[in-house]
């Protein structure tokens, strides 16, 4: 650094810790919601492509998108939860009856 010249800092007016809180908040439950969809989706590609059962695998695919829209619209997780719980039960009665 120069060692001349005044040092200038950005000043804000008030305090925006709170804005930046709800931002890291909101930032924090599309991350959950997202990767859980990500994860859902995977247990629908294994059940369709690596097993060969595209008919159970769509129910799957659609449960995904239904646990994903609650979840952007409102940030909550429930539905991410209740998604995750349904498509593991697919995946695992489809993976186990498989023989």
């Amino acid at each position: 650094m120069a060692d001349h010249g005044t040092v200038e800092y950005a000043t804000a007016a008030g305090n925006d810790y709170p804005a930046h809180e709800n931002t890291y908040e909101t930032f924090v439950k599309f991350a959950f919601v997202g990767t859980i969809h990500v994860i859902n989706l995977m247990f629908g590609l294994a059940v369709g492509g690596v097993m060969g059962h595209w008919f159970t695998a769509l129910p799957v695919f659609i449960i995904a998108i239904i646990g994903l829209i609650p979840g952007l619209v409102t940030g909550g997780k429930t539905s991410s939860y209740v998604a995750f719980a349904l498509c593991f039960a697919i995946f695992a009665f489809t993976g186990l009856s498989a023989h």
